[in-house]
């Protein structure tokens, strides 16, 4: 009986979801952006993957993206409103299979507090339309940061500069 009482209260501790995180969340919602538009304009003008990553806050698989290996120098944009983000030389292969760079463009990025998988995380979004990018971790090259911006490559748009 109180190995049954204490199962009982170990999974109601464990089932207790904190405020702390929902105000947050909230935070994060109401933010207003330069750019912005129904669900209905965001699902008209983005794929459905683009859409998923962007305005649903989701992440592609690991080592898919047509980003991860490009090497030619330009300018990452925001996928959903060309937002310059992140330049060709502050990208790094991080190993992890997402595109990875060291720093963003000046004023382009915005930063929240994800609790999604149960602990707090530096979620990164376009400054200009609020959509998803990624988050920010602190593993970073050591000779620049010490920062790693692992980026959805889907979230991104790449135009070289010969263009």
């Amino acid at each position: 009986m109180g190995k049954n009482l204490l199962w009982v209260a170990l999974l109601l501790i464990a089932g207790c979801k904190g405020v702390s995180q929902e105000q947050n969340k909230e935070i994060a919602e109401t933010k207003e952006y330069p750019i912005t538009k129904t669900d209905a304009e965001w699902r008209a003008e983005l794929t459905d993957m683009e859409y998923y990553v962007l305005r649903k806050a989701a992440t592609e698989n690991a080592f898919t993206s047509d980003l991860l290996d490009n090497k030619e120098k330009g300018t990452y944009v925001c996928a959903a409103c060309a937002t310059p983000l992140f330049r060709s030389e502050n990208k790094f292969d991080s190993g992890t299979g997402w595109p990875s760079f060291d720093r963003e463009i000046e004023n382009s990025v915005a930063y929240d507090v994800d609790y999604k998988i149960g602990y707090a995380r530096t979620e990164e979004h376009c400054a200009t339309c609020g959509g998803h990018l990624g988050h920010v971790f602190n593993d970073g090259p050591r000779n620049t940061t010490g920062k790693r911006h692992c980026i959805n490559g889907v979230a991104l748009d790449f135009i070289p500069d010969s263009e």
